[in-house]
């Protein structure tokens, strides 16, 4: 076995969810007492944690054509930096998440340096482009999947996989589920058990906000005039300053709070949360929170995901997790106001209506594993370092 000095991997997170994975995999080998000199792509937190960031997921975080096109600078210096930090340093083991369009190029450059390639939160494979699964078999040594239905659909192409269930499981407190604590946690904001909150999560992503914040700040102002006592709040992403986003607030006109804390204390906070698409879609559900998803993005990009994404009946991931479209979820020019606030409304003026929502969220817990995600990928890491 390597001795504590010479245990590499180079990580690749470059985005919020990614980022907060990878921490706890490094909060593991801290607690464990397990030397390990770890580099790549990270945010602050990861940094925190010992992790040394040749670029930043803050400036990586894109989504769309376009988007890329115009980050194209920020990406290319981060990939050459990471492949040139391989080359010197010669990690055990690479170790990607999520992240396709820069991981899948970067895990070729990696094989040919003949180093191996653990792939954690798979790219979305299964609902379009599957025939990227030829170029991962070719330069992934192994998948370690969140999502059950993952093994079925590597294993049918002769991969390396295995299941290791979802890490936001072990984000989940029994205080989540106190009614008593979560009144408590709530008057901390002048909340009462009476009032409706409406969580506004519009993204972890710049691009998402660009597409998402206004529409969602329009939809909350035209609810507000409709029903003067709903509470509404900004939750910000774990990637973006309180100061970042008070910024992007100039002119609001109506009471908006706005909160920055750890994601699951927030959507605690909430009775109704209009959601962005994407891993905040599952820490709603895992919390039991009624909730309207929706997604924007630049007309090109829609294009494409319009013609591409075909082996998938739904695109929201609680959605997915669950096998039935259990929450609403509005794309494109249907996820304007009109339409978020048809869904909204509802949920805002029924409380049977969220109670039935809550119970049919219940059952994405155990569709998910069992905790302990970070224990399976730290001992499957292990394996490279005998």
């Amino acid at each position: 076995m390597p001795s504590a000095e010479s245990r590499k991997v180079l990580i690749i997170a470059a985005e919020a969810s990614s980022c907060l994975y990878a921490q706890r995999l490094l909060q593991h080998w801290k607690k464990h007492n397990i030397s390990i000199e770890a580099f790549g792509i990270g945010d602050q937190a990861m940094a925190d944690e010992g992790f040394e960031c040749l670029a930043r997921a803050e400036d990586m975080a894109v989504v769309g054509f376009q988007e890329v096109i115009a980050h194209w600078d920020v990406i290319k210096r981060a990939f050459h930096a990471c492949v040139q930090a391989a080359e010197v340093r010669k990690p055990q083991v690479v170790l990607l998440l999520d992240y396709p369009g820069f991981n899948l190029r970067f895990a070729a450059k990696m094989k040919a340096l003949d180093l191996p390639v653990v792939y954690y939160i798979s790219p979305q494979v299964w609902a379009w482009k599957q025939g990227r699964v030829k170029t991962i078999r070719k330069v992934v040594d192994k998948m370690l999947v969140v999502f059950p239905f993952e093994v079925d659909f590597y294993r049918q192409h002769d991969m390396q996989v295995q299941f290791v269930g979802h890490p936001l499981l072990d984000e989940l407190n029994p205080k989540h589920f106190d009614e008593k604590a979560r009144d408590a946690h709530r008057a901390k904001y002048g909340l009462t058990p009476d009032d409706v909150l409406l969580a506004l999560m519009p993204g972890s992503r710049k691009s998402e906000l660009k597409h998402h914040l206004q529409t969602q700040l329009e939809t909350a102002r035209k609810l507000l005039a409709k029903h003067p006592h709903l509470k509404v709040a900004m939750f910000v992403a774990p990637n973006f300053s309180k100061e970042e986003m008070q910024g992007l607030l100039t002119g609001l006109d109506f009471p908006l709070m706005l909160i920055k804390d750890e994601p699951f204390s927030m959507i605690d906070l909430a009775d109704v949360v209009l959601c962005a698409s994407g891993t905040a879609t599952l820490m709603v559900g895992l919390l039991e929170k009624p909730m309207v998803v929706m997604y924007r993005m630049n007309a090109i990009t829609a294009w494409l995901a319009r013609m591409f994404v075909t082996a998938t009946k739904h695109f929201g991931l609680i959605n997915l997790v669950l096998d039935e479209r259990v929450v609403p979820e509005l794309f494109q020019e249907q996820a304007g106001p009109e339409g978020l606030i048809a869904e909204l409304e509802p949920l805002i003026v029924n409380r049977e209506r969220r109670k039935m929502v809550k119970e049919r969220l219940k059952p994405a817990k155990n569709r998910l594993g069992s905790s302990g995600a970070t224990e399976r990928v730290a001992a499957a890491l292990e394996n490279y370092w005998i």
